[in-house]
């Protein structure tokens, strides 16, 4: 089986509660990524950058993200993003024509409060990239997958939906 690389940047999927300062603080090391890994028994390279809320990334992030996969011999590359610039950085991956497969996911509510969706996300993304053979950008969020400008975060309801 071919193994996939996981680019972990941060995001809602790893915030974790900091009792002194009461806040929501994002855990860089990727805990959250690689309990679901463990679970799976599946050999995946996790790689931890950047280590941001999506709202606080940046071209020069995204360009980061950019050389991690062009230095990684990896095919399928699954990047676990922050869900409100998801979008962004999946359209700047794909205006490079990259020739990779590479699904983007995240969570809206913390693995560390409830680990059901940011399971799910990360499941959802790593069963695609298995069967996807198109070096294509995708997003795959609350059961919906596909290519990145179909599936859209609806902020009114908040969660991801496929438009046509």
């Amino acid at each position: 089986m071919e193994k996939i690389l996981i680019i972990n940047t941060g995001g809602t999927f790893n915030k974790i509660y900091n009792p002194i300062n009461g806040e929501l603080e994002i855990d860089k090391s990727g805990k959250a990524i690689k309990t679901i890994a463990k679970s799976w028994l599946i050999d995946f390279k996790i790689i931890n950058i950047i280590g941001k809320d999506s709202l606080d990334i940046i071209d020069s992030d995204r360009e980061e993200i950019y050389k991690t996969i062009e230095k990684s011999e990896f095919k399928k590359i699954i990047i676990v993003h922050g869900t409100d610039t998801i979008d962004k950085t999946a359209k700047y991956l794909d205006e490079l024509n990259l020739d990779r497969q590479i699904i983007l996911t995240g969570a809206m509510v913390p693995f560390s409060i409830n680990p059901i969706e940011a399971t799910a996300n990360l499941s959802s993304a790593y069963g695609y990239l298995l069967r996807k053979r198109e070096n294509r950008i995708y997003i795959a969020m609350n059961g919906k997958i596909d290519l990145y400008k179909r599936v859209i975060k609806n902020r009114g309801k908040g969660y991801f939906v496929i438009t046509l």
